[in-house]
């Protein structure tokens, strides 16, 4: 019965890989280099993130098996090199902590805990070991959800609840955090009275639509200044760490080549031999970039390839 709907689903995605990927990027390798070369853009998304074209290498599948498999065609230059995957671990959770001052959360983060299984932990009033994947799945879309401004509309349609399920998950998670709703009404109420929020390192994003009579203009405009303000800083991080690797790499002639930045991950290359001691430096230059007050984490990988590596 369900045979047909599915095979068509499967056949679109293979399609769709096809076209984007296993056809397009050997086309865009350079001639001269033989190699797939990105363009990024400091100004092309105006909470703070690069953005990238031509090809556009940040948006390489990664959440079906069949789409993942895709990174295993990026490989080094040379045969007897890995790839180093570095990847900031729940980044953007990590800064809202910060700019919230929310004890617990900073409390959790401070112990390494799953982030995700810790709130679902408080919010069902269960213990740490009785949480469900269904709980954490549940948790997850709410931590989430919440720094992108997500309504219980929003919120049921992402894990099935009913709206009125939702609605008190986020109301318990307001309750239960209550330096986070802070945090929130405090950078709407910045965005009000001076037209623009900042990032950590101070880079400003107007919103001239935050006083708008028009009540969805007005309610985007909030749910952007609690976003840019985490999106962007998350962003200010992963740039002074890009310059600081640059600099090192300089300084101390290291074998070590930048190729791709992913928003929250970095993917370099190196010799073999010494992957493993330029992950290190990867992973501490990426974790010491800034001081917060919660403990930055970097998960780091070496593989032949970026899907071995990921």
């Amino acid at each position: 019965g369900d045979a047909l709907p599915q095979r068509i689903l499967e056949y679109r995605e293979i399609q769709k890989l096809r076209s984007t990927y296993v056809d397009a990027l050997p086309a865009a390798r350079a001639k001269r280099t033989g190699r797939v070369h990105t363009c990024y853009h400091q100004t092309g998304a105006i909470t703070g993130r690069l953005s990238s074209s031509e090809p556009n290498l940040q948006n390489i599948p990664v959440r079906t098996e069949l789409g993942r498999r895709i990174r295993a065609a990026f490989v080094p230059r040379n045969d007897d090199e890995l790839l180093i995957v570095a990847d900031y671990s729940q980044i953007e959770l990590r800064v809202l902590a910060h700019f919230s001052e929310d004890e617990q959360l900073i409390g959790a983060f401070r112990e390494d805990q799953d982030i995700h299984a810790y709130v679902a932990a408080q919010i069902n009033g269960v213990p740490l070991a009785e949480v469900t994947p269904e709980m954490r799945g549940r948790a997850k879309a709410v931590n989430f959800g919440i720094v992108y401004g997500q309504t219980a509309f929003g919120l049921a349609q992402a894990t099935g609840m009913s709206r009125g399920e939702a609605q008190h998950f986020i109301d318990e998670y307001f309750a239960r955090y209550p330096r986070i709703a802070g945090f929130i009404r405090q950078c709407v109420e910045t965005a009000k009275r001076e037209g623009c929020v900042r990032t950590i390192l101070g880079r400003r994003r107007p919103l001239p639509e935050i006083n708008s009579r028009n009540n969805a203009a007005r309610s985007q405009a909030e749910r952007l200044a609690v976003n840019t303000v985490i999106q962007g800083s998350a962003a200010d991080l992963i740039k002074t760490a890009m310059i600081r690797l640059h600099a090192r790499i300089r300084d101390e002639r290291l074998p070590l080549r930048m190729l791709l930045q992913v928003h929250d991950e970095l993917v370099c290359e190196a010799p073999g031999e010494r992957a493993d001691e330029l992950a290190a430096t990867v992973a501490e230059v990426m974790r010491t970039a800034m001081t917060l007050k919660v403990p930055i984490r970097v998960d780091v990988a070496t593989g032949r390839n970026w899907l071995e590596a990921k």
